[in-house]
């Protein structure tokens, strides 16, 4: 086959048109309009709804507002898409009888999240933003990749593509692998880590099938008018066991499609009994049967299994205008729906790298390396909450207080700390990196305190997330700390986010003093490691106050929403005028009978100069 030279040089050579791909270059193209995209993907713009599934349907408030509000996807995610209603989460009772969802102790969503959310059909989804990126101007090649020379500094690159009649050689100055599980970059840049031993001792596979045509009531009828405003069917159900936790997910609102899969950890729960679609379907029978039941209830449309299912990046983006995104950068655990929030500020960093480095602005290196050190940080956070899972999953009593816990700092610091883009102030940014260190630490101190009381069988009683009757004050995990949903403070840095973790870090030492008491008693209370701990979460709640203090000194003459302002401004000159405007019906009829009238004098006219001639 041979090679075609191809003349035209492209700013950015996107590999992979999956999700991460995609939504990189719709944010790129919104963000530059002129710029110039090349998208290689082997799949054609028609992608296959049975063979181009795959796992990650979920979204949650960072991935889903990133979704609907930064590429401008809302009113699609609405008509095309499947809505959301939060995480649920069910423990069997007895692991012997697991007939019905009567069977579970559950966390139930209770009501209408603040914000939207949505479950997403991946094959569709792709499909349909593939063919918007290609009306705004993205290339597309229909090709495979088969070798990429990554160049030093600002040098171009080449991308060796395979297309059904020849192999292309394209150039570009920015390089994305958004590949997934091809690895791309990562093999040739020695760039992958894997093995428990580099990802905080997580060793996990995931094993799932799709569905379609289940009868849903074998789930819940849907009738629930005591404990829930919301839908329970259309949220993200966790069904957890020893070593094991399984997800529920609805994808269409048509067929009754779920998709329904498992993570399980090896040293637990070994691939060889849940690697076939035959062992899945025994161990859920076994131990899970409301799942089988709905499987068997309708017609499997897939089975897909993975042996290995964690791993991450040594960098996310280079100084030689490489980056990683997706599957091809990390991923560690589909609990809490993490993948598409990791991809959604990869992104967002991308863009803003690229664009700083093709205007030759002169703190584009500074960003670069500021955001690589950011999401890093970021990652390993996301890394650290899946630490010693296989030990807990199975424990109601303990994985609803980490759940709990964990709710704090998403709700309390990761959201409003997105919402606000105070992941691109490069200064906040540094910052942050120091923080996201101490809070691993922070968790895995008390991860180590689950253990000990998973060993002794302690019952601590049931967190639930969502009631604002578990801690003090009528404190509820997805409180907002600012009145940011009310007020629309969607540009960057009007939310004031060292408010929100300021009150975040209150609730935390609330939350561990608590714990400690009922988990140890006075002694627990009493340990050096407890008042370590806490000493830590309070330096941060006032480094978050006098954070909050500069932030109100500095942005006291902001308005919350500039757009609202200037519509204020404008308003100043309103009058009151009470009148109408004719209507168009008005003005139709006008003319009908200015024409008529017309006519008619033309009648009498012409009927004048008959009787003219007649006389003459």
């Amino acid at each position: 086959m041979p090679l075609t030279q191809c003349t035209e040089t492209y700013d950015v050579v996107i590999m992979g048109a999956g999700f991460a791909g995609l939504c990189q270059a719709r944010h790129l193209m919104l963000k530059r309009p002129n710029i110039k995209i090349a998208l290689v993907d082997p799949r054609s713009t028609e992608r296959s709804p049975i063979k181009d599934l795959k796992i990650g349907e979920s979204t949650v408030e960072v991935a889903a507002l990133f979704l609907a509000k930064e590429l401008g996807l809302y009113d699609y995610l609405v008509e095309k898409q499947v809505p959301k209603f939060g995480l649920n989460f069910h423990w069997p009772k007895s692991p012997k009888n697991t007939q019905t969802i009567d069977d579970y102790y559950h966390i139930w969503t209770n009501r209408q999240p603040e914000i939207a959310s949505f479950q997403i059909d991946r094959s569709e989804f792709e499909q349909d933003l593939l063919k918007m990126n290609i009306e705004q101007g993205a290339h597309f090649i229909n090709g495979r990749v088969i070798d990429v020379d990554l160049t030093p500094g600002d040098k171009l690159n080449q991308v060796k593509v395979r297309t059904q009649h020849e192999t292309l050689e394209i150039k570009a100055k920015h390089v994305v692998d958004a590949a997934g599980r091809k690895f791309i970059i990562g093999r040739k840049t020695d760039n992958l880590l894997f093995g428990p031993e580099n990802l905080y001792g997580l060793n996990n596979g995931a094993s799932w099938v799709r569905v379609k045509d289940v009868d849903r009531n074998l789930f819940h009828d849907g009738y629930d008018p005591d404990n829930s405003s919301v839908s329970h069917y259309y949220a993200t159900n966790h069904y957890f066991g020893h070593g094991h936790w399984l997800w529920m997910i609805p994808i269409d609102t048509e067929n009754n499609q779920l998709s329904i899969g498992m993570m399980h950890h090896h040293d637990v729960l070994p691939a060889k009994k849940v690697n076939t679609q035959e062992k899945l379907m025994a161990f859920l029978k076994a131990n899970h049967t409301v799942l089988y039941n709905l499987i068997q209830s309708g017609e499997t449309v897939d089975f897909h299994y993975w042996p290995r299912a964690a791993h991450k990046s040594k960098k996310m983006f280079s100084e030689d205008n490489w980056y990683v995104v997706g599957d091809s950068a990390c991923i560690f655990d589909a609990f809490y729906s993490q993948g598409s929030t990791l991809i959604t500020f990869a992104i967002e960093s991308i863009t803003e790298i690229v664009l700083a480095k093709l205007a030759q602005e002169p703190d584009a290196e500074r960003k670069r390396e500021v955001y690589n050190r950011f999401t890093l940080g970021y990652n390993d956070t996301v890394n650290a909450l899946y630490h010693d899972h296989s030990k807990q999953l199975g424990n109601a009593s303990i994985m609803s207080w980490r759940i709990y816990f964990e709710y704090i700092w998403w709700f309390g610091v990761i959201v409003p700390l997105y919402i606000g883009k105070w992941h691109l102030d490069l200064d906040f940014c540094e910052r942050t990196v120091k923080i996201f260190d101490g809070l691993s630490k922070l968790w895995f101190d008390i991860y180590d305190n689950f253990n000990q009381l998973t060993e002794n069988k302690a019952n601590l009683g049931f967190l639930d997330c969502y009631r604002a009757d578990q801690l003090i004050f009528g404190y509820t995990t997805a409180k907002h700390f600012d009145d940011f949903t009310q007020n629309a403070k969607y540009e960057p840095f009007r939310l004031n986010v060292f408010g929100s973790l300021k009150n975040a870090c209150f609730y935390a030492i609330a939350w561990l003093i608590m714990f400690r008491w009922k988990g140890f008693g006075w002694r627990g209370l009493l340990s050096p490691k407890h008042i370590k701990n806490v000493a830590w979460v309070f330096s941060l709640m006032v480094f978050a106050a006098l954070g909050e203090l500069v932030f109100k000194i500095k942005t006291r003459h902001l308005p919350d929403n500039t757009e609202t302002e200037r519509m204020r401004e404008e308003f100043k000159t309103y009058h009151y005028i009470p009148e109408l405007q004719p209507s168009i019906f008005e003005d139709l009829k006008q003319e009908s009978s200015s024409a008529g009238s017309q006519s008619i004098n033309k009648d009498n006219k012409d009927s004048s100069s008959v009787e003219l001639q007649s006389v003459g």
